[in-house]
């Protein structure tokens, strides 16, 4: 997540969001992200971490990533 933080322009911004995304697209990972969809049409749940900033942190491309395997996310 350190590189994400660091990215300081929009072009390490991209970069680390298409390594991330290929790390969640794995046969482990998306079984996960498709346990969390699954999971939040019958239980509400957080996903936090350290970051300051949301729009450059992990947090905001999982939520992609969720949103996109069908979670039902609060507004």
């Amino acid at each position: 997540m350190k590189l994400g933080q660091q990215a300081g322009t929009p072009a390490e911004w991209t970069a680390f969001t298409r390594r991330y995304r290929a790390e969640m697209a794995t046969p482990e990972n998306a079984h996960a992200v498709a346990l969390l969809a699954a999971m939040s049409h019958q239980s509400d749940f957080s996903v936090g971490c350290y970051c300051e900033h949301e729009a450059r942190c992990h947090r905001s491309v999982l939520r992609e990533l969720l949103v996109a395997a069908g979670a039902r996310l609060a507004d």
